[in-house]
């Protein structure tokens, strides 16, 4: 009850930020309208030929979209270091910027198609996501296809049509939060916590977003953003721009967060339902750690990898190092790195704390038991198959001898001459008129 009455509002919020921010009726100008005359024309190249100067390669395409589709050009083109290399069969874009459609002044190769490369990856992506998380995973899948849409139908829309960028990025940020951490992970009092502790972060990282580039005097005016700002003719907030994308960035990594300390929690609940909220807030803050040090260089690799040729660029400058870190576009990207990681270490503890004060007043569910199955009935035994042999031939029984009876005590005599069977009357006689035997003598050793 508790988390509803506290995300129920917040989820409320960005609703109405998200109607009150969205330019309803507003037509964005593109292409011509905002002086941008090149138009993108897809064509195949059909030849190369290195006869048009010493850095310079002359390059036949057949294009196959377009006024002239279907018509072949020779476009020179830049050879040397750093430029692109073009064989047969390559599917390339021209930029067509004239009023000719057959003159080949009028096109410009610009770049390569690479649609079928991209889907191909994207497939396998998607492969690996199902084969693991099976329908979690599809989940998942669904949860970033909505984030894409909040970003491309949301966000950068807002932005164009002259909204405050840092406004528009709470709210995106929110409706991202809100649809991905629910539809992956399902409505629940641990799902809730994770996106209680997000919001905690995202709120705290907006604002020591916003105090460190207003104290460190950041523009936020990079080449890129300049252009955007030349071509829209509208005034943007460059340095709310910048805070925009630090938060819409440590976004992803936040949730991940978040989503594993409250999963930790709640597993070391079941495992002891007997743990108390200290002992419960210690055992995930351990876990904690371990996942802020990894998390923490994810981040830092993150932004120095996108800004690693802007950073090859200054180095050979010749300016020194302390120069180089406080310039403006090496600086920017400081600002968001090390904001965004106080708000990932900060996660860790609140998200830790909230977690375990919920986790110990809900019930432990009993983890689930496999059904036991009925022992299967033994399978009758095979009945003996009877063998056939020949019969063994009968050995003729030889004659038992004759019973001896006599006296055992006395034996017989041979002086009294030859051996008699007594008749029965006279041996019972003799046998109990005859003296008992007398008892045979002990030897020392017997007690």
């Amino acid at each position: 009850m508790l988390l509803m009455w506290l995300l129920v509002p917040l989820a409320l919020a960005t609703v109405v930020g998200a109607a009150l921010l969205y330019p309803f009726g507003h037509e964005q100008k593109t292409g011509a309208e905002i002086g941008l005359h090149q138009t993108p024309v897809e064509a195949v190249v059909t030849g190369v030929a290195a006869n048009c100067g010493e850095k310079c390669v002359a390059v036949t395409v057949r294009m196959t979209d377009g006024a002239a589709s279907g018509q072949s050009v020779t476009i020179p083109s830049v050879k040397g270091p750093g430029a692109p290399s073009f064989q047969v069969g390559d599917e390339v874009v021209l930029s067509y910027a004239g009023s000719q459609p057959q003159a080949a002044e009028s096109y410009q190769i610009v770049d390569f198609q690479r649609g079928w490369s991209l889907a191909v990856l994207a497939l396998l992506f998607a492969a690996a996501v199902l084969l693991l998380g099976r329908w979690q995973g599809l989940a998942a899948l669904g949860a970033l296809l909505l984030s894409f849409v909040v970003l491309v139908l949301f966000v950068m829309p807002s932005i164009l049509a002259g909204e405050n960028p840092l406004m528009v990025a709470v709210v995106g940020a929110g409706l991202i939060m809100f649809m991905v951490l629910y539809l992956t992970h399902g409505i629940s009092a641990r799902t809730s916590t994770a996106v209680l502790g997000t919001l905690v972060s995202l709120a705290l990282i907006g604002v020591l977003g916003a105090l460190f580039s207003a104290v460190s005097k950041l523009t936020g005016l990079d080449e890129d953003t300049t252009n955007l700002v030349t071509l829209l003719g509208t005034d943007i907030d460059t340095r709310g721009l910048l805070l925009a994308g630090t938060l819409i960035g440590a976004l992803g990594v936040l949730d991940d967060v978040t989503v594993t300390q409250t999963s930790a929690v709640w597993e070391l609940r079941r495992a002891n339902d007997k743990l108390t909220w200290r002992e419960l807030f210690a055992a995930g803050s351990r876990i904690g750690r371990d996942h802020m040090s990894s998390v923490v260089n994810t981040l830092v690799m993150a932004y120095a990898g996108a800004a690693l040729p802007l950073l090859l660029a200054i180095s050979l400058a010749g300016r020194s190092m302390g120069e180089i870190l406080t310039a403006q576009q090496i600086a920017q990207e400081i600002v968001r790195t090390l904001v965004g990681s106080i708000g990932l270490v900060a996660a860790i503890p609140v998200t830790t704390a909230l977690a375990a004060l919920v986790a110990v007043r809900q019930e432990v569910a009993p983890i689930a038991q496999p059904v036991s199955q009925p022992d299967p009935e033994p399978e009758p035994e095979p009945e003996p198959k009877t063998v056939k042999r020949a019969a063994k031939p009968v050995k003729p029984e030889k004659p038992r001898p004759a019973r001896i009876e006599g006296d055992l005590f006395t034996g017989y005599d041979p002086d009294k001459g030859p051996w008699e069977r007594p008749s029965e009357p006279r041996a019972r006689r003799a046998a109990s008129a005859r003296p008992a035997p007398p008892a045979r003598r002990r030897s020392s050793g017997s007690p």
